[in-house]
């Protein structure tokens, strides 16, 4: 095969969550382990953090990786989903997945491929292992895709493990409590392995406290370590002032990720490094500040609170969940604008209602559909949004609805792309 084969085999063969949703889900780690143990293991190999949570864990690794990266390590990253580029997913110092190898390991691992049947899901974490260990990285920052305990990406013993928060997504397969849903994403959590918890949360503490407890993982909650004492934008930049009790240091951070929600990430990746340098990691101060300035030059991190375009104002943002939707409202009402304009479509298995109940009702909405068969078409998006005071047309491509939205608006607009990975990465 060559590579646009092998790309045709790995979206039409292999069952996809992004294509199919839940039926793609595989609620075990049979499959990882097989093909794992048919290419030699390759999750034993090489060091790694481990990386989930609700939202915040894709930013959450970007910005570990580019601390990694500055501090000289060859740094593998695995992520997902992609934007544009399947080889976004896995990268090793910034730089995408060769195609020839995409090529080799798909080639290589077929007749297994044809024996068992697994998810796409499953094959790209295997893919993702093996390439860290022919590229020899020092370590590997690896995001989960799908809550914890069942993922994929659940055989690799980490250096550390982190969960950024808990929220309310993916109930069908997570279960419909904060408590639920922490035990399947405390899952990652391994024996004797230290674990950062982002948020502390009364319904997740006690689920968090007792797993650490059984496996002897030692935790630590990031926002009762530090705390963000104020914060500024600057040129599309997000400054922020961080205060370590109980001496009161004080320490400045600028970050080229300015959306609001990243200082509960940024107090995440502080304290991760801060067990990774005990444990001899060679993570100073200066790296930090070199690698959160250019998290998205080093890593090739999109889509979060990112503007495209100006006069007006165009701003990509993969927010899709109800925590998500709330940190966006948060931003724009933070954000100097005349009339609000919103590019607004998601998937049909996501709890629609809820998220729609909290957009603003002041703006003009473009609802839309992202090309894949489970995003929720648009006439239907619509209805539902009119019944929560929404108005807007409809348009059947998000270009369709983009291109809508910046012919009506003026110079001091500002114009969102929101509700799902899928309608970001279709904007051209």
């Amino acid at each position: 095969m060559d590579y646009p084969q092998t790309l045709k085999y790995l979206y039409d063969r292999l069952p996809m969550y992004s294509r199919i949703g839940a039926a793609a889900y595989r609620k075990d780690l049979v499959n990882t382990i097989r093909l794992c143990e048919f290419i030699g293991n390759p999750q034993n190999k090489f060091k790694s953090v481990h990386v989930a949570g609700t939202n915040g864990k894709g930013s959450t690794s970007h910005m570990l990786a580019s601390i990694f990266q500055a501090a000289g390590y060859k740094t593998g990253l695995y992520t997902s989903p992609h934007l544009k580029d399947f080889r976004e997913r896995i990268r090793v110092n910034g730089e995408m997945i060769q195609k020839d190898f995409v090529t080799r390991f798909i080639e290589r691992i077929q007749p297994l491929s044809e024996e068992i049947d697994p998810s796409f899901f499953e094959v790209t974490v295997a893919m993702a292992f093996e390439y860290f260990v022919e590229l020899q990285v020092d370590i590997a920052i690896v995001e989960v895709g799908l809550g914890g305990r069942l993922d994929s990406t659940n055989v690799i013993t980490p250096e550390l493990s982190v969960i950024t928060n808990i929220g309310y997504d993916h109930m069908n397969m997570l279960g419909d409590t904060l408590a639920l849903i922490a035990a399947e994403k405390g899952g990652i959590i391994k024996e004797g392995i230290p674990v950062v918890i982002g948020e502390h949360h009364p319904q997740t503490y006690p689920v968090f406290e007792q797993l650490a407890q059984e496996r002897s993982a030692q935790l630590s909650y990031a926002d009762q370590k530090r705390f963000v004492a104020e914060w500024k934008f600057e040129r599309h930049a997000l400054v922020a002032e961080v205060t370590t009790p109980p001496l009161n240091d004080k320490d400045y951070y600028e970050l080229d990720l300015p959306g609001i929600y990243q200082a509960k990430n940024l107090l995440t990746v502080l304290e991760a490094v801060h067990l990774l340098a005990a444990k001899g990691w060679k993570l100073e101060n200066h790296h930090l500040h070199q690698a959160l300035k250019q998290v998205r030059k080093l890593t090739g991190l999109h889509g979060r609170w990112e503007t495209i375009h100006e006069h007006p104002t165009i701003v990509l943002d993969v927010a899709h969940n109800e925590d998500g939707i709330r940190q966006l409202v948060r931003q724009i009402e933070l954000t100097d604008h005349e009339e609000l304009r919103i590019v607004f479509g998601m998937v049909k298995d996501k709890e629609t209602d809820k998220v729609v109940a909290l957009l603003p009702r002041q703006a003009v909405y473009y609802f839309t559909r992202a090309q894949i068969p489970r995003a929720m078409p648009e006439e239907q998006l619509a209805e539902l949004a009119k019944a929560n005071g929404l108005t807007g047309q409809h348009y059947p491509t998000v270009m369709d609805a983009l291109k809508a939205a910046k012919a009506h608006a003026h110079a001091r607009d500002l114009v969102i792309v929101c509700g799902s990975v899928f309608v970001v990465g279709e904007v051209e």
